[in-house]
Protein backbone atom coordinates (compact mmCIF):
# COMPACT_ATOMS: atom_id res chain seq x y z
CA UNK A 1 0.00 0.00 0.00
CA UNK A 2 1.29 3.91 -1.19
CA UNK A 3 2.53 5.57 2.30
CA UNK A 4 -0.49 7.90 3.25
CA UNK A 5 2.76 10.66 3.10
CA UNK A 6 3.11 10.07 -0.30
CA UNK A 7 0.12 10.46 -0.98
CA UNK A 8 -0.68 13.48 0.94
CA UNK A 9 1.99 15.33 -0.50
CA UNK A 10 0.59 15.61 -3.76
CA UNK A 11 -2.47 16.39 -2.01
CA UNK A 12 -1.81 20.35 -2.58
CA UNK A 13 -2.34 19.77 -6.64
CA UNK A 14 -4.85 17.46 -6.46
CA UNK A 15 -7.10 19.67 -4.11
CA UNK A 16 -6.57 22.33 -7.44
CA UNK A 17 -8.16 20.02 -9.92
CA UNK A 18 -10.80 19.72 -7.21
CA UNK A 19 -11.60 23.37 -7.61
CA UNK A 20 -10.88 23.82 -11.27
CA UNK A 21 -13.89 20.52 -11.44
CA UNK A 22 -16.43 22.60 -9.35
CA UNK A 23 -15.46 25.91 -10.94
CA UNK A 24 -17.54 24.36 -13.47
CA UNK A 25 -21.33 26.26 -14.88
CA UNK A 26 -19.61 29.60 -14.27
CA UNK A 27 -18.34 28.78 -10.73
CA UNK A 28 -22.06 27.86 -9.82
CA UNK A 29 -20.99 24.73 -7.82
CA UNK A 30 -18.14 26.24 -5.59
CA UNK A 31 -19.54 29.55 -5.06
CA UNK A 32 -22.98 28.14 -3.42
CA UNK A 33 -23.56 26.13 -0.75
CA UNK A 34 -26.77 25.02 -1.01
CA UNK A 35 -27.53 23.16 -4.98
CA UNK A 36 -30.84 24.01 -6.17
CA UNK A 37 -32.43 20.68 -8.10
CA UNK A 38 -34.89 23.09 -10.45
CA UNK A 39 -31.57 25.14 -12.16
CA UNK A 40 -31.29 24.36 -15.53
CA UNK A 41 -27.42 22.91 -15.25
CA UNK A 42 -28.95 20.63 -12.26
CA UNK A 43 -31.95 18.73 -12.61
CA UNK A 44 -34.25 21.52 -13.66
CA UNK A 45 -36.86 20.26 -11.39
CA UNK A 46 -37.98 19.30 -7.65
CA UNK A 47 -37.36 15.44 -7.24
CA UNK A 48 -39.57 12.95 -5.77
CA UNK A 49 -39.08 10.09 -3.73
CA UNK A 50 -41.62 7.85 -2.43
CA UNK A 51 -44.18 10.72 -1.38
CA UNK A 52 -41.29 13.09 -0.41
CA UNK A 53 -40.79 16.32 -2.74
CA UNK A 54 -36.68 17.30 -2.85
CA UNK A 55 -35.67 21.03 -3.70
CA UNK A 56 -32.15 21.27 -2.98
CA UNK A 57 -29.20 19.69 -1.77
CA UNK A 58 -27.25 21.72 1.32
CA UNK A 59 -23.71 21.65 2.33
CA UNK A 60 -23.76 24.65 4.40
CA UNK A 61 -23.08 22.75 7.72
CA UNK A 62 -19.85 21.33 6.50
CA UNK A 63 -17.23 23.55 8.57
CA UNK A 64 -14.48 22.88 6.79
CA UNK A 65 -13.90 24.45 3.11
CA UNK A 66 -11.47 21.68 2.09
CA UNK A 67 -13.54 19.46 3.54
CA UNK A 68 -16.49 20.94 1.76
CA UNK A 69 -14.65 21.28 -1.33
CA UNK A 70 -13.61 17.32 -1.60
CA UNK A 71 -17.57 16.09 -0.65
CA UNK A 72 -19.10 18.58 -3.46
CA UNK A 73 -16.17 17.51 -5.64
CA UNK A 74 -17.84 13.62 -4.84
CA UNK A 75 -21.48 15.08 -5.54
CA UNK A 76 -20.29 16.93 -8.86
CA UNK A 77 -18.36 13.79 -9.97
CA UNK A 78 -21.31 11.52 -9.50
CA UNK A 79 -24.00 13.95 -10.93
CA UNK A 80 -22.03 14.67 -13.86
CA UNK A 81 -20.81 11.49 -15.08
CA UNK A 82 -24.48 9.85 -14.55
CA UNK A 83 -23.14 7.45 -12.12
CA UNK A 84 -25.79 9.37 -9.89
CA UNK A 85 -29.19 10.06 -10.65
CA UNK A 86 -31.26 12.70 -9.34
CA UNK A 87 -33.35 10.51 -7.31
CA UNK A 88 -29.76 9.02 -5.77
CA UNK A 89 -28.58 12.51 -5.40
CA UNK A 90 -31.86 13.21 -3.57
CA UNK A 91 -31.65 9.88 -1.04
CA UNK A 92 -28.29 11.11 -0.17
CA UNK A 93 -29.06 14.61 1.38
CA UNK A 94 -30.11 13.31 4.60
CA UNK A 95 -27.00 10.99 5.02
CA UNK A 96 -24.92 14.36 4.14
CA UNK A 97 -26.90 15.67 6.72
CA UNK A 98 -26.16 13.21 9.51
CA UNK A 99 -22.58 13.25 8.28
CA UNK A 100 -22.28 16.78 8.80
CA UNK A 101 -23.42 16.13 12.58
CA UNK A 102 -21.02 13.05 12.50
CA UNK A 103 -17.25 14.67 11.25
CA UNK A 104 -15.67 17.11 12.66
CA UNK A 105 -12.58 16.74 11.31
CA UNK A 106 -11.21 18.83 8.28
CA UNK A 107 -9.86 15.47 5.87
CA UNK A 108 -11.21 12.14 4.72
CA UNK A 109 -7.69 11.12 3.47
CA UNK A 110 -6.33 10.28 7.03
CA UNK A 111 -9.53 8.19 8.05
CA UNK A 112 -9.55 4.57 8.34
CA UNK A 113 -12.77 2.91 6.33
CA UNK A 114 -13.33 0.35 8.77
CA UNK A 115 -12.91 1.96 12.53
CA UNK A 116 -14.85 5.04 10.64
CA UNK A 117 -17.64 2.77 9.65
CA UNK A 118 -18.34 1.47 13.21
CA UNK A 119 -18.38 5.04 14.43
CA UNK A 120 -20.86 5.68 11.89
CA UNK A 121 -22.54 3.04 12.40
CA UNK A 122 -22.88 3.46 15.94
CA UNK A 123 -23.75 7.13 15.58
CA UNK A 124 -26.73 6.62 12.88
CA UNK A 125 -28.78 3.80 15.14
CA UNK A 126 -28.02 6.16 18.02
CA UNK A 127 -30.10 8.75 16.39
CA UNK A 128 -32.81 6.49 15.02
CA UNK A 129 -31.37 4.75 12.03
CA UNK A 130 -32.23 1.29 11.72
CA UNK A 131 -29.55 -0.79 10.73
CA UNK A 132 -29.51 -3.09 7.47
CA UNK A 133 -26.24 -4.08 6.29
CA UNK A 134 -27.36 -3.83 2.84
CA UNK A 135 -28.12 -0.41 2.75
CA UNK A 136 -26.36 2.15 0.83
CA UNK A 137 -28.01 5.44 1.76
CA UNK A 138 -27.09 5.71 5.01
CA UNK A 139 -24.74 3.11 6.22
CA UNK A 140 -22.21 2.67 3.38
CA UNK A 141 -21.84 6.39 2.70
CA UNK A 142 -18.94 6.68 4.46
CA UNK A 143 -17.06 3.88 2.93
CA UNK A 144 -18.02 5.11 -0.92
CA UNK A 145 -17.23 8.77 0.04
CA UNK A 146 -13.84 7.80 1.61
CA UNK A 147 -13.09 5.40 -0.99
CA UNK A 148 -13.95 8.09 -3.49
CA UNK A 149 -11.50 10.74 -1.66
CA UNK A 150 -9.00 8.36 -1.13
CA UNK A 151 -8.61 7.07 -4.75
CA UNK A 152 -8.79 10.69 -6.53
CA UNK A 153 -5.89 11.55 -4.48
CA UNK A 154 -3.62 8.41 -4.84
CA UNK A 155 -1.64 8.92 -8.08
CA UNK A 156 -0.46 4.84 -8.30
CA UNK A 157 -1.05 2.85 -11.25
CA UNK A 158 -5.10 2.20 -11.21
CA UNK A 159 -4.16 -1.42 -11.37
CA UNK A 160 -2.02 -1.02 -8.62
CA UNK A 161 -4.92 0.60 -6.25
CA UNK A 162 -7.72 -1.86 -4.26
CA UNK A 163 -10.05 0.08 -6.42
CA UNK A 164 -10.13 0.13 -10.03
CA UNK A 165 -12.59 3.40 -11.55
CA UNK A 166 -12.92 2.74 -15.72
CA UNK A 167 -12.19 5.60 -16.32
CA UNK A 168 -8.77 5.51 -15.27
CA UNK A 169 -8.20 2.70 -17.14
CA UNK A 170 -7.17 3.16 -21.06
CA UNK A 171 -9.09 0.31 -23.12
CA UNK A 172 -11.95 -0.25 -20.57
CA UNK A 173 -14.90 -1.37 -22.66
CA UNK A 174 -17.43 0.63 -21.08
CA UNK A 175 -20.62 0.92 -22.89
CA UNK A 176 -21.94 4.59 -23.51
CA UNK A 177 -25.04 4.05 -21.10
CA UNK A 178 -23.07 3.20 -18.22
CA UNK A 179 -21.58 0.54 -15.96
CA UNK A 180 -22.96 -1.22 -13.18
CA UNK A 181 -21.45 -0.95 -9.29
CA UNK A 182 -21.66 2.34 -7.17
CA UNK A 183 -19.27 4.83 -8.55
CA UNK A 184 -18.52 2.88 -11.55
CA UNK A 185 -15.67 0.59 -10.23
CA UNK A 186 -14.05 -2.73 -9.10
CA UNK A 187 -13.60 -3.10 -6.09
CA UNK A 188 -10.90 -6.00 -4.73
CA UNK A 189 -10.66 -4.74 -1.32
CA UNK A 190 -13.47 -8.10 -0.17
CA UNK A 191 -11.00 -10.19 -1.91
CA UNK A 192 -8.76 -12.12 0.88
CA UNK A 193 -5.88 -10.14 1.72
CA UNK A 194 -3.26 -13.02 0.84
CA UNK A 195 -4.80 -13.38 -2.57
CA UNK A 196 -5.22 -10.62 -3.51
CA UNK A 197 -2.51 -9.50 -5.79
CA UNK A 198 -3.06 -12.54 -7.32
CA UNK A 199 -6.66 -11.52 -8.53
CA UNK A 200 -5.33 -8.25 -9.12
CA UNK A 201 -2.96 -9.47 -11.61
CA UNK A 202 -5.80 -11.91 -13.20
CA UNK A 203 -7.76 -8.74 -13.90
CA UNK A 204 -5.34 -7.03 -15.56
CA UNK A 205 -4.84 -9.42 -18.28
CA UNK A 206 -9.02 -9.70 -19.06
CA UNK A 207 -9.95 -5.62 -18.39
CA UNK A 208 -9.58 -4.38 -21.44
CA UNK A 209 -10.78 -7.78 -23.45
CA UNK A 210 -14.04 -8.14 -21.66
CA UNK A 211 -16.52 -5.66 -21.35
CA UNK A 212 -16.27 -3.36 -17.71
CA UNK A 213 -20.13 -4.91 -16.59
CA UNK A 214 -18.42 -8.66 -17.30
CA UNK A 215 -15.60 -7.99 -15.43
CA UNK A 216 -17.80 -6.63 -12.52
CA UNK A 217 -19.55 -9.95 -12.61
CA UNK A 218 -16.67 -12.08 -12.58
CA UNK A 219 -15.49 -10.19 -9.46
CA UNK A 220 -18.53 -10.52 -7.82
CA UNK A 221 -18.26 -14.50 -8.57
CA UNK A 222 -14.98 -15.19 -7.30
CA UNK A 223 -15.28 -13.00 -4.22
CA UNK A 224 -18.11 -15.95 -3.55
CA UNK A 225 -15.56 -18.50 -4.36
CA UNK A 226 -13.16 -17.21 -1.81
CA UNK A 227 -15.61 -16.02 1.04
CA UNK A 228 -17.30 -19.41 0.94
CA UNK A 229 -14.32 -21.16 1.49
CA UNK A 230 -13.10 -19.22 4.42
CA UNK A 231 -16.22 -19.09 6.00
CA UNK A 232 -16.02 -22.58 6.17
CA UNK A 233 -12.92 -23.08 8.01
CA UNK A 234 -10.35 -22.64 5.17
CA UNK A 235 -7.15 -20.71 5.53
CA UNK A 236 -4.57 -19.03 3.43
CA UNK A 237 -2.93 -21.45 1.21
CA UNK A 238 -6.02 -23.46 0.50
CA UNK A 239 -6.07 -22.69 -3.33
CA UNK A 240 -2.90 -24.07 -3.79
CA UNK A 241 -3.82 -27.20 -1.81
CA UNK A 242 -7.23 -27.77 -3.46
CA UNK A 243 -8.09 -31.14 -3.53
CA UNK A 244 -11.05 -32.99 -5.43
CA UNK A 245 -13.26 -33.19 -2.30
CA UNK A 246 -12.71 -29.57 -1.48
CA UNK A 247 -14.49 -29.02 -4.43
CA UNK A 248 -17.47 -31.28 -4.56
CA UNK A 249 -17.78 -29.21 -1.15
CA UNK A 250 -17.75 -26.06 -3.12
CA UNK A 251 -20.34 -27.50 -5.51
CA UNK A 252 -22.40 -28.58 -2.88
CA UNK A 253 -22.40 -24.80 -0.93
CA UNK A 254 -23.25 -23.57 -4.29
CA UNK A 255 -25.89 -25.93 -5.40
CA UNK A 256 -27.47 -25.86 -1.78
CA UNK A 257 -26.74 -21.76 -1.24
CA UNK A 258 -28.89 -21.29 -4.29
CA UNK A 259 -31.18 -23.96 -4.98
CA UNK A 260 -33.82 -21.93 -5.65
CA UNK A 261 -32.09 -20.73 -8.80
CA UNK A 262 -31.62 -22.14 -12.52
CA UNK A 263 -28.55 -23.52 -14.07
CA UNK A 264 -27.66 -20.37 -15.58
CA UNK A 265 -27.25 -18.79 -12.19
CA UNK A 266 -25.33 -21.56 -10.71
CA UNK A 267 -22.67 -21.95 -13.74
CA UNK A 268 -21.23 -19.14 -12.94
CA UNK A 269 -20.10 -19.36 -9.64
CA UNK A 270 -18.61 -22.34 -10.70
CA UNK A 271 -16.88 -21.57 -14.69
CA UNK A 272 -15.58 -18.45 -13.17
CA UNK A 273 -13.60 -20.09 -10.74
CA UNK A 274 -12.61 -22.70 -12.96
CA UNK A 275 -11.49 -20.15 -15.46
CA UNK A 276 -9.77 -18.06 -12.78
CA UNK A 277 -7.61 -21.42 -11.82
CA UNK A 278 -7.01 -22.82 -14.98
CA UNK A 279 -5.13 -19.35 -16.11
CA UNK A 280 -3.34 -19.19 -12.77
CA UNK A 281 -1.73 -22.61 -13.01
CA UNK A 282 -0.66 -21.89 -16.95
CA UNK A 283 0.25 -18.48 -16.29
CA UNK A 284 2.39 -20.28 -13.43
CA UNK A 285 1.54 -18.01 -10.49
CA UNK A 286 2.54 -18.72 -7.04
CA UNK A 287 -0.72 -19.42 -5.70
CA UNK A 288 -1.76 -21.79 -8.09
CA UNK A 289 -3.56 -24.87 -7.72
CA UNK A 290 -0.73 -28.20 -7.74
CA UNK A 291 -2.96 -30.39 -9.15
CA UNK A 292 -4.31 -29.65 -12.30
CA UNK A 293 -7.32 -28.03 -12.55
CA UNK A 294 -8.73 -30.54 -14.72
CA UNK A 295 -8.58 -33.40 -12.06
CA UNK A 296 -10.49 -30.67 -9.89
CA UNK A 297 -13.21 -29.51 -11.41
CA UNK A 298 -14.83 -31.96 -14.40
CA UNK A 299 -16.89 -30.07 -17.10
CA UNK A 300 -19.92 -32.11 -16.03
CA UNK A 301 -19.36 -30.00 -12.66
CA UNK A 302 -20.93 -26.62 -14.87
CA UNK A 303 -24.52 -27.00 -14.91
CA UNK A 304 -25.96 -26.71 -18.43
CA UNK A 305 -26.73 -22.80 -18.81
CA UNK A 306 -30.56 -22.68 -19.77
CA UNK A 307 -32.89 -20.33 -19.78
CA UNK A 308 -35.82 -20.46 -17.17
CA UNK A 309 -38.74 -21.89 -18.78
CA UNK A 310 -40.57 -18.96 -16.72
CA UNK A 311 -38.39 -16.06 -18.43
CA UNK A 312 -38.82 -18.45 -22.01
CA UNK A 313 -42.69 -17.73 -21.58
CA UNK A 314 -42.32 -14.10 -20.70
CA UNK A 315 -43.46 -11.93 -23.87
CA UNK A 316 -40.59 -11.57 -25.36
CA UNK A 317 -41.70 -11.11 -28.93
CA UNK A 318 -44.32 -8.39 -29.68
CA UNK A 319 -47.31 -9.96 -31.55
CA UNK A 320 -47.02 -8.93 -35.31
CA UNK A 321 -50.24 -6.59 -34.86
CA UNK A 322 -48.97 -4.63 -32.33
CA UNK A 323 -45.27 -4.49 -34.13
CA UNK A 324 -47.28 -3.31 -37.49
CA UNK A 325 -48.85 -0.47 -35.63
CA UNK A 326 -45.93 0.36 -33.80
CA UNK A 327 -43.93 0.53 -36.79
CA UNK A 328 -46.64 2.47 -39.04
CA UNK A 329 -46.89 5.13 -36.53
CA UNK A 330 -42.87 6.13 -35.40
CA UNK A 331 -42.65 8.66 -37.49
CA UNK A 332 -45.26 9.92 -35.11
CA UNK A 333 -43.02 10.46 -32.06
CA UNK A 334 -43.13 13.55 -30.13
CA UNK A 335 -39.37 13.42 -29.48
CA UNK A 336 -38.11 13.05 -33.44
CA UNK A 337 -34.27 12.41 -32.88
CA UNK A 338 -35.40 8.91 -31.20
CA UNK A 339 -37.00 7.51 -34.31
CA UNK A 340 -33.68 6.76 -36.54
CA UNK A 341 -32.70 5.02 -32.75
CA UNK A 342 -35.99 2.82 -33.30
CA UNK A 343 -35.44 2.17 -36.89
CA UNK A 344 -31.90 0.70 -36.27
CA UNK A 345 -33.70 -1.15 -33.75
CA UNK A 346 -35.86 -2.76 -35.63
CA UNK A 347 -33.60 -3.03 -38.94
CA UNK A 348 -30.18 -4.77 -36.73
CA UNK A 349 -31.94 -6.39 -33.53
CA UNK A 350 -28.74 -4.64 -31.62
CA UNK A 351 -29.25 -3.94 -28.05
CA UNK A 352 -29.87 -0.08 -27.37
CA UNK A 353 -27.17 -0.21 -25.63
CA UNK A 354 -25.20 -0.94 -29.13
CA UNK A 355 -27.39 1.61 -30.69
CA UNK A 356 -26.83 4.35 -28.53
CA UNK A 357 -22.72 3.26 -28.43
CA UNK A 358 -22.35 4.52 -32.23
CA UNK A 359 -19.96 7.03 -33.39
CA UNK A 360 -20.78 9.24 -36.45
CA UNK A 361 -17.02 9.39 -37.44
CA UNK A 362 -16.69 5.22 -37.91
CA UNK A 363 -20.41 3.66 -37.80
CA UNK A 364 -21.34 3.64 -41.17
CA UNK A 365 -18.89 1.23 -44.37
CA UNK A 366 -19.52 0.76 -48.00
CA UNK A 367 -18.14 -2.82 -48.72
CA UNK A 368 -17.78 -3.57 -52.20
CA UNK A 369 -19.96 -6.84 -53.50
CA UNK A 370 -18.31 -8.73 -56.05
CA UNK A 371 -21.58 -10.93 -57.05
CA UNK A 372 -23.35 -7.61 -56.87
CA UNK A 373 -20.53 -5.46 -58.54
CA UNK A 374 -22.00 -2.76 -56.38
CA UNK A 375 -20.61 -1.49 -52.89
CA UNK A 376 -23.08 -2.58 -49.73
CA UNK A 377 -23.31 -0.45 -46.88
CA UNK A 378 -22.79 -1.82 -43.53
CA UNK A 379 -23.57 -0.45 -39.74
CA UNK A 380 -20.24 -0.58 -37.73
CA UNK A 381 -19.99 -0.53 -33.72
CA UNK A 382 -18.98 -1.93 -30.64
CA UNK A 383 -20.54 -4.83 -28.71
CA UNK A 384 -19.26 -4.06 -25.43
CA UNK A 385 -21.54 -6.15 -23.60
CA UNK A 386 -19.64 -9.51 -25.16
CA UNK A 387 -16.28 -7.90 -26.37
CA UNK A 388 -16.64 -7.93 -29.98
CA UNK A 389 -14.30 -4.09 -31.00
CA UNK A 390 -16.46 -3.67 -34.61
CA UNK A 391 -19.52 -5.54 -35.47
CA UNK A 392 -20.26 -4.99 -38.85
CA UNK A 393 -23.66 -5.96 -40.90
CA UNK A 394 -24.94 -4.91 -43.46
CA UNK A 395 -28.40 -2.63 -44.01
CA UNK A 396 -30.67 -1.77 -46.46
CA UNK A 397 -29.87 1.71 -48.59
CA UNK A 398 -32.79 3.50 -47.26
CA UNK A 399 -31.45 2.56 -43.59
CA UNK A 400 -27.97 4.31 -44.88
CA UNK A 401 -29.44 6.96 -46.06
CA UNK A 402 -31.24 7.60 -42.78
CA UNK A 403 -27.98 7.05 -40.87
CA UNK A 404 -26.20 9.26 -43.13
CA UNK A 405 -28.40 12.14 -42.52
CA UNK A 406 -27.85 11.56 -39.10
CA UNK A 407 -24.25 11.38 -39.20
CA UNK A 408 -24.29 14.89 -41.18
CA UNK A 409 -26.56 16.78 -38.56
CA UNK A 410 -24.49 15.79 -35.78
CA UNK A 411 -21.62 16.71 -37.46
CA UNK A 412 -22.82 19.83 -37.61
CA UNK A 413 -24.30 20.37 -33.53
CA UNK A 414 -20.98 18.73 -32.06
CA UNK A 415 -18.18 20.12 -30.95
CA UNK A 416 -14.90 19.12 -28.84
CA UNK A 417 -16.56 20.22 -25.67
CA UNK A 418 -20.80 19.09 -26.07
CA UNK A 419 -19.43 15.78 -28.10
CA UNK A 420 -16.06 14.90 -27.33
CA UNK A 421 -16.33 11.35 -28.01
CA UNK A 422 -18.20 11.40 -31.27
CA UNK A 423 -21.50 9.56 -30.40
CA UNK A 424 -23.75 9.46 -33.18
CA UNK A 425 -26.49 10.16 -30.78
CA UNK A 426 -25.62 12.58 -28.50
CA UNK A 427 -27.15 14.73 -25.48
CA UNK A 428 -25.72 18.24 -26.54
CA UNK A 429 -27.25 19.87 -23.24
CA UNK A 430 -28.51 18.93 -19.80
CA UNK A 431 -26.89 16.60 -17.16
CA UNK A 432 -26.21 14.32 -20.02
CA UNK A 433 -24.18 16.44 -22.08
CA UNK A 434 -22.07 14.52 -24.05
CA UNK A 435 -23.34 11.35 -23.93
CA UNK A 436 -25.53 9.62 -26.06
CA UNK A 437 -29.74 9.96 -25.29
CA UNK A 438 -30.92 8.25 -22.90
CA UNK A 439 -32.50 4.62 -23.42
CA UNK A 440 -34.96 5.07 -20.49
CA UNK A 441 -36.18 7.96 -22.57
CA UNK A 442 -36.40 6.82 -25.78
CA UNK A 443 -38.40 4.31 -23.60
CA UNK A 444 -40.96 6.55 -22.27
CA UNK A 445 -41.24 8.40 -25.64
CA UNK A 446 -43.09 5.25 -27.17
CA UNK A 447 -44.96 4.27 -24.42
CA UNK A 448 -46.57 8.32 -24.89
CA UNK A 449 -47.07 6.95 -28.45
CA UNK A 450 -48.59 3.98 -27.84
CA UNK A 451 -51.23 5.79 -25.42
CA UNK A 452 -51.69 8.42 -27.97
CA UNK A 453 -52.21 6.13 -30.69
CA UNK A 454 -54.42 3.51 -27.89
CA UNK A 455 -52.47 0.45 -29.19
CA UNK A 456 -53.74 -2.28 -27.29
CA UNK A 457 -52.70 -6.20 -26.37
CA UNK A 458 -55.39 -9.27 -26.64
CA UNK A 459 -56.21 -7.88 -23.46
CA UNK A 460 -57.67 -5.16 -24.36
CA UNK A 461 -55.28 -2.81 -22.46
CA UNK A 462 -52.32 -0.63 -23.46
CA UNK A 463 -49.44 -2.63 -24.65
CA UNK A 464 -46.88 -3.25 -22.25
CA UNK A 465 -43.61 -2.45 -24.34
CA UNK A 466 -39.84 -3.55 -23.40
CA UNK A 467 -37.30 -2.22 -25.58
CA UNK A 468 -35.35 -5.67 -25.48
CA UNK A 469 -38.29 -7.29 -27.29
CA UNK A 470 -37.85 -5.31 -30.49
CA UNK A 471 -34.41 -7.64 -29.90
CA UNK A 472 -35.85 -10.72 -29.59
CA UNK A 473 -38.79 -10.20 -32.62
CA UNK A 474 -36.04 -9.30 -35.13
CA UNK A 475 -33.99 -13.01 -34.30
CA UNK A 476 -37.45 -14.78 -34.68
CA UNK A 477 -37.65 -12.41 -37.80
CA UNK A 478 -34.32 -13.41 -38.94
CA UNK A 479 -35.18 -17.35 -38.17
CA UNK A 480 -38.69 -17.30 -40.29
CA UNK A 481 -37.03 -15.61 -43.20
CA UNK A 482 -34.65 -18.81 -43.29
CA UNK A 483 -31.31 -17.26 -42.10
CA UNK A 484 -28.97 -19.73 -40.61
CA UNK A 485 -28.49 -20.27 -36.80
CA UNK A 486 -24.82 -18.60 -37.19
CA UNK A 487 -25.28 -15.97 -38.99
CA UNK A 488 -27.90 -14.96 -37.30
CA UNK A 489 -25.06 -15.15 -34.48
CA UNK A 490 -23.01 -13.11 -35.88
CA UNK A 491 -25.47 -10.51 -36.77
CA UNK A 492 -26.86 -10.03 -33.07
CA UNK A 493 -23.14 -10.08 -31.80
CA UNK A 494 -23.88 -13.14 -29.50
CA UNK A 495 -21.24 -14.56 -27.33
CA UNK A 496 -22.49 -18.26 -28.08
CA UNK A 497 -24.38 -20.34 -30.47
CA UNK A 498 -26.78 -21.47 -27.67
CA UNK A 499 -27.34 -17.90 -26.33
CA UNK A 500 -29.05 -17.71 -30.21
CA UNK A 501 -30.58 -20.53 -30.53
CA UNK A 502 -32.98 -19.91 -27.30
CA UNK A 503 -34.45 -17.43 -30.52
CA UNK A 504 -34.78 -20.15 -33.22
CA UNK A 505 -38.54 -20.11 -32.62
CA UNK A 506 -41.33 -19.39 -35.44
CA UNK A 507 -44.74 -18.17 -35.04
CA UNK A 508 -47.93 -20.79 -35.61
CA UNK A 509 -48.78 -18.94 -38.88
CA UNK A 510 -45.15 -19.92 -40.19
CA UNK A 511 -45.37 -22.95 -38.55
CA UNK A 512 -48.28 -23.80 -40.52
CA UNK A 513 -47.03 -22.51 -44.01
CA UNK A 514 -43.89 -24.50 -43.54
CA UNK A 515 -46.39 -27.32 -42.26
CA UNK A 516 -48.65 -27.21 -45.20
CA UNK A 517 -46.02 -27.40 -47.67
CA UNK A 518 -45.71 -30.93 -46.95
CA UNK A 519 -49.01 -32.36 -47.27
CA UNK A 520 -48.42 -33.54 -51.03
CA UNK A 521 -46.06 -35.70 -50.39
CA UNK A 522 -48.29 -38.05 -49.81
CA UNK A 523 -45.91 -40.39 -47.04
CA UNK A 524 -48.55 -42.72 -46.40
CA UNK A 525 -52.44 -42.88 -47.46
CA UNK A 526 -55.59 -43.80 -45.63
CA UNK A 527 -58.63 -45.50 -47.18
CA UNK A 528 -61.51 -43.00 -45.59
CA UNK A 529 -64.03 -46.02 -45.53
CA UNK A 530 -62.41 -48.46 -43.56
CA UNK A 531 -60.23 -45.90 -41.77
CA UNK A 532 -57.18 -47.93 -42.28
CA UNK A 533 -53.77 -47.13 -42.96
CA UNK A 534 -52.62 -48.27 -46.65
CA UNK A 535 -48.64 -48.83 -46.83
CA UNK A 536 -46.43 -46.91 -49.23
CA UNK A 537 -43.70 -48.87 -50.31
CA UNK A 538 -40.55 -46.95 -48.94
CA UNK A 539 -38.16 -49.92 -51.06
CA UNK A 540 -38.88 -47.76 -54.49
CA UNK A 541 -35.97 -46.36 -55.85
CA UNK A 542 -37.11 -43.40 -57.63
CA UNK A 543 -36.23 -40.26 -57.22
Amino acid sequence: MRNLQEIKSDKQSKYGEVIEYLSQDNGYWLENDKWDFEIEIFFNNVVKVGNATYKHIDFSGIKSINLKNEIKFFFLYHFKEGLFTNKVIARLRNPLNYFTKFFKEDTLLREDKERIYSRWKLFLINNGIKFKSTETTYFSFTNILIDFIKDFYDDREETEKDIWYSKNIVGAKVPATGVHGAGGHINFESVPMYYRDTIKRYFKTIITKKSWNHCHQIISHLNYFFNTFYSNGYTDGFIENLSRKDIENYLYWVNNGYKDKNATYKSKFISYARTFLEYIQMAQYDTAPKKEVSFLIFQDDIPKRELNKDEVKKAKFIPEPILKQLDNNIMALDRPQFIPIYILLRETGWRGTDILNLRYDNCLEQIWNNKEQKYNYYLCGEITKTGIAQLKIPIRDKVAEMVIKAIDKTKELSTEENNPKKYLFNAYEGKLKGKPLAKATLLKTIKRLIVQKDIKGTNGELYHFRLHSLRHTRAKEYVEQGMGISVIQQILGHQSLQMTVHYATVSENVLYEKWKNTEDLELFKVDTVNNELIEVDSSSAEG
